[in-house]
């Protein structure tokens, strides 16, 4: 595995830090940061006993990752609690996704995992009244575009972004976990029907563990921007690796993934993770979801552009394919969201008339 980069090599072995030297802490340190995973590697050297051979400099930029962390994990809790308050006269169970979900259910997942806004999963009959009961409480709508509003309103699976005007904490509200023009529609009734509460939270659910994996595959392997993708490759490593434990997860995680119409980015899930963090699946779940992977050509080149996608977003980890790698990523995430004359209109607009009226707002 020494043709990973470091930091892939720590990922996978936590104990080849001891072989590190000053320079090669520096340059760990820095894919840690690029990769916004440097909080979870302090978990991860904590974990493994190994917090005590860390050579004092790195030692300290990463207690200091423990405070940041900790500060982030308070606010966020409490942003919660002031979510559900918002929220609490709807009759509407406040179901969390991604980040916030992990953290305040305090899944592995969520140690040590920063996120930059909470996002909750509602019904689209409901919008109007979560969004206006939002507003009420201070949230307001961070896209005042009319084109912005519409592309959301109309075409997305959420609602424009929402800032608190006061905290500045922002909030995604989705009514799906992929856009209305995508060729997929996992069905929100579904989602919504299999989540669970958190134990202690009676307000609180989160999606079933089929149901979270599922949607951090989509989010990862859908999407167009991967300068996070090493992170979101690690939740779903530690999501697979808590509930693989559980009786029965694995048995029934493919047969809810085509339910779903997810197939396709279950199987990049279950291949990348093995092959870059070490990630044990069954064989016979890999077997199971085979079928639904692409064609073999297909897969050469997927293997090409996630294989450098995936990587840390640091100089050290790139070579001349790289940036060519995450454009065509950026290609393929524009056309799985949208119809491809839908897409061009969209891009269009974007590129000229949005940027016309901005320049004649300046």
């Amino acid at each position: 595995m020494t043709g990973l980069p470091l930091l892939i090599r720590v990922l996978r072995d936590p104990h080849a830090v001891r072989a590190l030297d000053g320079a090669g802490w520096d340059l760990l340190l820095r894919q840690a940061d690029a990769a916004n995973l440097d909080a979870y590697l302090l978990v991860l050297l904590e974990d493994a006993g190994l917090l005590d051979t860390v050579p004092a400099a790195p030692r300290a930029h990463l207690e200091w990752t423990r405070v940041g962390a900790a500060g982030h994990a308070q606010a966020a809790r409490y942003e919660v609690r002031q979510i559900g308050r918002a929220l609490e006269g709807l009759g509407l169970p406040l179901i969390l996704l991604k980040g916030a979900a992990y953290a305040m259910a305090g899944l592995d997942a969520g140690r040590g995992r920063l996120f930059s806004d909470i996002d909750i999963l509602v019904p689209k009959a409901r919008l109007p009244e979560v969004e206006a009961a939002l507003m009420m409480h201070g949230w307001i709508t961070t896209h005042h575009d009319a084109y912005d509003q519409r592309y959301y309103r109309q075409w997305m699976h959420e609602l424009p972004p929402m800032q608190h005007a006061r905290r500045g904490n922002s909030i995604d509200v989705h009514h799906a976990i992929l856009p209305e023009t995508a060729p997929v529609r996992p069905d929100p009734d579904k989602l919504r029907a299999a989540a669970r509460p958190i134990a202690g939270e009676p307000q609180l659910a989160t999606l079933s563990p089929a149901d979270m994996v599922l949607h951090s595959a989509v989010h990862l392997f859908f999407d167009g921007e991967f300068d996070k993708g090493l992170r979101d490759l690690v939740d779903l490593h530690r999501l697979l690796g808590q509930f693989g434990a559980e009786p029965g997860f694995w048995d029934a995680l493919p047969a809810r993934a085509r339910e779903l119409e997810l197939g396709r980015p279950l199987f990049y899930a279950l291949r990348y993770c093995p092959r870059l963090l070490g990630t044990v699946v069954p064989p016979a779940v890999q077997a199971a979801v085979v079928s639904d992977g692409p064609n073999p050509a297909l897969l050469w080149l997927m293997d090409r552009l996630f294989g450098r996608a995936l990587l840390p977003l640091h100089a050290s980890c790139d070579d001349v394919l790289s940036s060519p790698a995450r454009f065509a990523l950026y290609v393929r995430g524009n056309w799985l969201r949208m119809p491809p004359l839908l897409l061009a209109q969209h891009l269009f607009h974007k590129a000229f008339i949005t940027k016309h009226n901005e320049s004649q707002a300046a």
